[in-house]
């Protein structure tokens, strides 16, 4: 059973490892490309708001899964309420919703915003004719401020509201499961899973 449980655990890190690095490439040249033709300021700043709140919304979604419980969904599942089936799936997944989405999507976007902001410091210190250690420093210190401080709103926030979050992520997974018929998860009961 534990040998199992080992091999389970480095196929998931495996998993975690490749997807990430594929997700990366892919939304890291996505995004330069997009970069490359905005020329406003504006934009780009918007751009980069964008990539942290969404880290910051899977960091909650993250945080949430780890604290929900179950009880409260089997009554709406049993109802048949939209929403519910998936929000017990994102449960009994619970190890492999948290660590994509704190760990994957949570990394990606920090090295988004990163990048997002290279690019304002080199626009703000060509436009301006700024000091590049000037700039550099407040940006890095404003990203910095803003993911954290976000993520530590998020945490108390998915920690007060884990129930109500999962079910909303839940509903969310059943919108996109009635539009494409994608299962991320398998919804079979499973007897003796956490309360």
């Amino acid at each position: 059973m534990a040998r199992s449980q080992g091999r389970s655990s480095w196929k998931n890190a495996l998993t975690m490892g490749g997807g990430t690095f594929f997700i990366a490439l892919a939304v890291g040249y996505g995004s330069q490309v997009f970069l490359g033709r905005i020329t406003s300021i504006i934009l780009t700043f918007t751009l980069l708001l964008l990539i942290i709140v969404a880290g910051i919304a899977f960091d909650i979604v993250g945080v949430a899964t780890a604290a929900a419980s179950e009880v409260p969904l089997h009554a709406r599942a049993a109802k048949k309420i939209p929403g519910a089936r998936q929000a017990l799936g994102l449960l009994r997944n619970a190890e492999r919703v948290t660590s994509f989405a704190t760990d994957v999507v949570g990394d990606v976007c920090s090295t988004l915003s990163g990048a997002v902001g290279a690019v304002i410091i080199l626009r703000l210190a060509g436009q301006h004719g700024a000091e590049d250690l000037l700039v550099s420093t407040i940006m890095t210190a404003i990203i910095s401020a803003v993911t954290v401080g976000g993520k530590a709103l998020g945490k108390g926030f998915a920690l007060r509201q884990a129930n109500d979050i999962i079910f909303f992520v839940g509903r969310l997974l059943y919108g996109v499961e009635k539009l494409t018929g994608w299962r991320p998860f398998n919804y079979a009961p499973q007897k003796g899973r956490r309360p």
